[in-house]
């Protein structure tokens, strides 16, 4: 057991530091000491107890020699203060005042009451109880130097004795007491250091940014995750104003952090955005403050907050089929109640066009209406497949599969120009995931297809399918087994950031001649699966690349098989 230093929650220096209380028992001991040396050296020389003088004399130097090798153990040489060089420290001072009580009169000395003292000390020195055993040892020495060896001792040596005995027995019980009051004090700031260092290892590995500022806008903490999303080095901004930086690049979480802290305004669930390197961060933020003691310590406001970008996007993906699916219920009757009529209208117009006295005119016409009525019935059974797009089987489907058999496909496509060609990256396959092989080989291919009709000549279409050991992929929600994605991407020159936010509408499209069904029904097939097509393009020359994130089939891995293999960035066709 080693009795070592304690400081609390504050800093200071607890009361019952063990070397500091030493250093006042040194200069406690070399005091008397040298008190009583130069007493007898100036005093008792021309006196009856000049007698004393070579005691004396043995004490100082006793004590002398004593006192600095105690502190050159304790303060030079660093040691720990062991519960036996407390005990010897104690042990030395009761003899000490043993022979200051003896050389100046024993039992009616006015230095008895230094035991006392010692005992005391002794006592925030030791364990517990330890104060009680030199309590004792100092009545044992007192009682044998005052009523032992003093020939007649008078009522009142015992008097005083028994008066000493209870003062000295009843401050080592209270010094023990005050030793006990300290070390749960000492394990309460043990405690305060703990739960400090749990809660500074979790805000350090939160996903979520924090960021404190007094009421000055001085930065006081930021988490490494808040100057990963805010892009800027908050580490070298501690200590210094941060309202400006960070208002350049997120004006809404510096606005909360100043009104939090300058008008007591609190931001729950509030949203906004991050500007910085390029990327564009939309963020949920909260923010609170803590009340400080104006002589003392200032106001302060939190700002906690997360990157939603994914959550919004979701979000709008969701509204998004809600709403094609109320369209699409609702116009698949109205593409029934025209198509039969229309295709009446067609039998009648080649009838007429076959008719003898028909013209020349007539038969201009009657070409017209036919191919019009062949163009919208082709629209209206694209529109019924979009509308009917439902998940008819479940079964368990290899996505690299499905990309071979869409490469395969697009490679015969006449829309194709000349030298583009396929790259297709995949891991070892199979990929599984559970669906209707049908639907998402349609999804795959409307893809694949955009993607080769938006490359130039000589332009590469990618494709790859990804889990989540080689790269981190968005969640599905309820996707327990993990997700997997089919991404497709191209070189062509991007999509306009005006048409982005309806590139999955039905009927909307870009190119000349299309119906603006593709996509749509690629969105649907894919989210009849539980997952989610996202889009990221540029009109910088980075073309574009569509991402289909679905749910990993819960037997995957039994159905797994490391036999077959696709080669890495291996082309399809060129």
């Amino acid at each position: 057991m080693r009795i070592s230093a304690a400081t609390d929650q504050t800093g200071l220096k607890l009361i019952l530091d063990p070397p500091r209380l030493l250093r006042w028992v040194y200069v406690g001991r070399f005091s008397v000491a040298t008190a009583i040396f130069i007493a007898a050296a100036v005093v008792w020389s021309a006196d009856r107890q000049s007698e004393g003088l070579p005691i004396v004399a043995i004490a100082f130097a006793a004590t002398t020699f004593w006192t600095l090798g105690s502190f050159w153990f304790s303060e030079i040489y660093r040691r720990a203060v062991s519960p036996t060089f407390a005990y010897l420290q104690s042990v030395f001072d009761l003899l000490l005042v043993t022979v200051v009580v003896h050389l100046t009169g024993g039992g009616a000395s006015q230095f008895a009451a230094l035991y006392i003292l010692v005992i005391a000390v002794a006592s925030l020195l030791l364990p517990a109880g330890g104060g009680l055993l030199v309590a004792a040892l100092g009545n044992v020495l007192y009682f044998g130097d005052a009523v032992w060896l003093a020939p007649d001792p008078s009522i009142a040596v015992w008097l005083q004795l028994g008066v000493f005995a209870c003062v000295a027995l009843g401050s080592a019980f209270l010094a023990a007491k005050l030793q006990e009051a300290g070390m749960g004090k000492e394990e309460l700031a043990a405690e305060l250091t703990r739960a400090k260092l749990q809660a500074s290892d979790i805000l350090h590995n939160i996903r979520s940014g924090v960021v404190t500022i007094d009421e000055q806008g001085t930065l006081l903490y930021a988490n490494p995750t808040a100057a990963q999303l805010l892009g800027l080095p908050l580490e070298t901004l501690l200590e210094k104003p941060v309202l400006e930086p960070l208002a350049a690049v997120a004006p809404t979480i510096a606005d909360a952090l100043y009104r939090s802290v300058r008008d007591r305004v609190r931001t729950n669930r509030g949203e906004g955005w991050i500007t910085t390197g390029g990327r564009h961060l939309q963020v949920g933020v909260t923010t609170t403050y803590v009340e400080g003691d104006a002589r003392k310590v200032p106001r302060t406001a939190t700002a906690i907050f997360q990157d939603i970008s994914d959550q919004k996007r979701l979000e709008t993906l969701r509204l998004r089929a809600e709403r094609l699916e109320g369209i699409a219920e609702l116009s698949a009757s109205l593409a029934h109640e025209i198509k039969n009529p229309l295709a009446g209208i067609r039998s009648a117009v080649e009838q007429l066009s076959r008719m003898a006295d028909a013209g020349d005119d007539e038969r201009v016409l009657t070409s017209l209406v036919i191919r019009e009525s062949d163009r919208l019935s082709r629209l209206l059974s694209e529109f019924l497949d979009f509308a009917r797009v439902r998940v008819t089987r479940l079964e368990p489907v290899d996505l690299v599969q499905v990309a071979e058999d869409a490469i395969a496909l697009v490679a015969a496509h006449p829309d194709r120009a000349a030298g583009v060609s396929v790259a297709c990256v995949a891991p070892e396959r199979p990929v599984i995931v559970s669906g209707d092989d049908d639907l998402l080989h349609r999804a795959t291919f409307n893809l694949l297809l955009n993607a080769v009709q938006a490359t130039p000549a000589g332009g590469v279409v990618r494709i790859e399918v990804l889990t989540e050991s080689q790269e981190p992929l968005p969640p599905v929600p309820g996707a327990e087994d993990g997700v997997v994605a089919l991404r497709v991407s191209d070189t062509g020159a991007g999509v306009d950031p005006d048409a982005r936010d309806r590139l999955f509408d039905p009927f909307f499209t870009t190119k000349p001649g299309g119906s603006g069904l593709g996509l749509a029904v690629v969105q649907r097939a894919v989210e009849a699966h539980r997952g989610f097509v996202l889009l990221d393009s540029s009109t910088e020359g980075g073309g574009t690349r569509f991402t289909i994130v679905l749910p990993r089939a819960a037997d995957a891995l039994a159905l797994a098989s490391p036999a077959a293999t696709l080669p890495v960035n291996s082309g399809a066709f060129s």
